[in-house]
């Protein structure tokens, strides 16, 4: 890539903030990235990822703060195109690099024809369309049509492709283009595991600028060389973490810790300020009416000191601030125990023809692991729900230890019931007490778990996000206070933070633990298991 060419890929943003409904989305938002920057935006569902991502993109324009753009823009965003063909949409993105072709043919026959100048119009043409490589353009598209699984007919209309095949044919035209400047919206939907590979490959080499939106620990760990973290901090302004997504996590687990020990401090003294403020009211009081044969002179006497110890303990407790907000929720898992050793669950040769046609079988006993994988359509969400009961097998036997609880989380969440998340949690916790699968006094509340902040728990299920309906399911599972868990991709829309802390947990639980799943740095972290592949 030539200087001229790496000097114009370049982004900054200073001091973005966004507004919807009254509501802050985007709050003091600074970033800067050029060419071999590559920057990953992590932060809970509705911290405003996608909405930085238009304003970067010129979309949305900010109530506040400006963006500077300096180069080509590559935009992929969760709004899939169905109109034209995908030859067409190919086209679109390459229509840079045509330009750049065109204009590079133009310079060669004037070249050929000897006008005057035409030896300088010949070289600056020669170095724009060298510092892209306009000739492979085509090539490296069809090369990541076919790496990620998408369609090589250029006749087919979009229309007829499922909304997985048009992201991966936009995807895959990007990847192509070479812009200097890439905007990348959740870019590992609907991509399997060698069209993870292959995306990663691509942005790692990218000569531009990248900027990336995801969940995909995986991913933001092989690609991303500096972290922008939307979700709350102590001072409130987003955080941007250096080094990658290693330093990402290490930065952030300090900055947390500090967070909270600060809290911690400022709770303490304004308890203490609060006992002092208790404890001189009542010597005020008892000051009063003291013991019997004491006389009104002492009374006097000792009033006055009373009411200025209470005046200043109040004036203490009034002067003690707790400026530092209170931090981020930690998951909290509750004890999930099962007899070490004993035989939970045993599944054996089951099958569920056009599901799952091959016999298989599971021996779970207490604090067994197991990682179900496999590609899509393998039968891995099949197998789980044979294993919860949930359907029964075609062939085969699934047989449940007396009194064992199983509990399934589901890929996704079902659709919301009326009411608050505060009252589905109790209204689960009550059929589980009322069918005696559940003593009261296992029952756990709804805040403890930490998944869910207070001014959540009593709002409509339907207003959630996507990503606290998943947390809510989660809390509903524990609840049940399971001896075998089966997750089926327990990480889809959660946070990083919370994803790790839901790892560590399960690694230490005494539950047995099954898990179907495709995210790659989750494998990675549990890849002492057993693996079970379909």
């Amino acid at each position: 890539m030539s200087v001229r060419t790496r000097a114009r890929a370049h982004l900054n943003a200073v001091d973005l903030r966004v507004s919807r409904g009254g509501r802050p989305v985007l709050s003091g938002v600074d970033l800067t990235v050029s060419a071999g920057d590559r920057l990953g935006v992590v932060g809970e569902n509705g911290r405003g990822k996608t909405t930085l991502l238009q304003v970067l993109a010129g979309t949305l324009v900010p109530d506040e703060g400006a963006v500077h753009r300096a180069g080509t823009l590559g935009v992929a965003d969760q709004e899939i195109p169905a109109g034209g063909t995908a030859g067409e949409l190919i086209d679109v993105e390459l229509a840079r690099v045509r330009a750049v072709l065109r204009a590079f043919d133009a310079a060669a026959a004037a070249l050929a024809e000897g006008r005057p100048g035409a030896e300088e119009s010949y070289a600056e043409a020669l170095a724009g369309a060298t510092a892209i490589d306009a000739w492979g353009a085509d090539r490296r598209v069809e090369v990541s049509l076919t790496a990620l699984g998408a369609v090589t007919d250029r006749a087919r209309p979009l229309a007829d492709l499922s909304v997985g095949q048009r992201y991966r044919v936009r995807l895959a035209c990007l990847l192509g283009a070479r812009h200097d400047l890439l905007l990348l919206d959740e870019p590992t939907n609907h991509l399997d595991a060698g069209g993870l590979d292959h995306l990663t490959a691509r942005l790692r080499e990218h000569p531009g600028a990248v900027v990336l939106v995801s969940h995909d620990r995986a991913l933001l760990a092989d690609v991303a060389t500096a972290i922008l973290d939307l979700d709350p901090s102590a001072d409130g302004r987003p955080r941007l973490y250096g080094g990658g997504y290693a330093a990402y996590r290490e930065g952030r687990d300090a900055e947390r810790a500090r967070w909270e020990t600060a809290y911690r401090d400022q709770e303490d003294r304004r308890r203490r300020l609060e006992g002092d403020l208790a404890a001189a009211r009542d010597r005020l009081v008892t000051g009063w009416r003291p013991d019997k044969g004491t006389g009104k002179h002492t009374r006097a006497t000792r009033a006055p000191a009373l009411v200025r110890a209470v005046r200043r303990r109040r004036e203490d407790l009034a002067a003690h601030r707790v400026d530092v907000p209170e931090p981020p929720l930690r998951f909290a898992m509750p004890p999930l125990d099962a007899p070490p050793g004993a035989v939970l669950l045993q599944a054996d040769d089951v099958m569920l023809p056009g599901r799952m046609p091959a016999p298989r079988s599971v021996l779970l006993r207490g604090g067994d692991r197991l990682v179900v994988t496999g590609p899509n359509g393998a039968g891995k969400s099949s197998l789980l729900a044979l294993l919860a009961g949930a359907v029964p097998p075609d062939a085969g036997t699934v047989r449940v230890g007396r009194g064992t609880r199983v509990r399934l989380l589901a890929q996704e969440s079902a659709p919301p019931e009326p009411g608050t998340a505060f009252e589905a949690h109790a209204a689960a916790v009550g059929r589980l007490v009322a069918a005696g699968d559940l003593a009261e006094a296992e029952a756990g509340g709804l805040g403890g778990l930490g998944l869910l902040p207070p001014e959540a728990l009593h709002r409509p299920v339907g207003e959630l996000s996507i990503g606290q309906r998943r947390r809510l399911d989660l809390a509903v599972l524990l609840a049940a206070r399971p001896q075998v868990l089966l997750l089926d991709e327990p990480t889809n829309h959660l946070s990083p933070a919370l994803v790790d802390e839901l790892t560590e947990a399960l690694d230490a639980t005494g539950a047995a633990v099954v898990l179907a799943t495709h995210d790659r740095r989750l494998l990675r972290d549990t890849a002492g298991w057993p693996r079970l592949t379909l």
